[in-house]
């Protein structure tokens, strides 16, 4: 797994390993996110990258959101659980020097239990283990917990398309092997 564009173009990131059974670790594949960025860089949406604060949701190894950091994200909270990932995530930002422009949040997605006042995210990655219907209770609690503006681009990976829950609309649908894109603009 590496960084496919922007400045850490090439970056080998941490190797996942035995993973975190718990956390149910599948990182995203190089080809699907490769693609994503393409979308989201590619003028339909505007840049959904650049100048951006992204909320990395059930970030794994943290591979998206470094990617976006790459690609020109002002700052990136990544939001995961799983003590393996977590450890996995800062492995990777230090590997790019990025601890400056980067936060860790140690929780479970599902219950963002404190509210964001300061940077409201423009771009979020939900990457939940899939069928599972965790996506649908993290965005829930990040909009309630004011962690996503209005207007911001939700990128949700999952087994199935996702219908836009209330609030949202749903932009565009892809699907990449077994993975389901569904992009979503926040609308409250």
């Amino acid at each position: 797994m590496r960084i496919i564009g922007g400045i850490h173009r090439g970056t080998v990131l941490t190797d996942v390993g035995a993973g975190d059974a718990a956390a149910h670790l599948r990182p995203t594949s190089d080809r699907v996110r490769e693609s994503l960025f393409n979308v989201l860089q590619g003028g339909r949406f505007g840049d959904a990258v650049r100048d951006k604060t992204v909320l990395d949701m059930f970030a794994g190894t943290g591979a998206l959101g470094l990617e976006a950091l790459s690609r020109g994200a002002r700052r990136v909270t990544f939001v995961e659980n799983g003590p393996v990932a977590a450890r996995l995530i800062h492995d990777n930002i230090a590997k790019l020097k990025r601890r400056g422009d980067t936060a860790i949040i140690k929780t479970d997605a599902t219950k963002m239990g404190f509210g964001n006042k300061d940077d409201r995210a423009g771009l979020v990655f939900l990457d939940p283990p899939y069928g599972k219907k965790l996506g649908l209770l993290a965005l829930e609690s990040a909009m309630e917990m004011g962690w996503i503006e209005t207007g911001a681009i939700i990128v949700w990976e999952e087994n199935s398309a996702q219908p836009a829950p209330r609030g949202f609309t749903t932009l565009d649908s892809k699907k990449y092997g077994d993975t389901w894109v569904t992009f979503l603009r926040a609308e409250v």
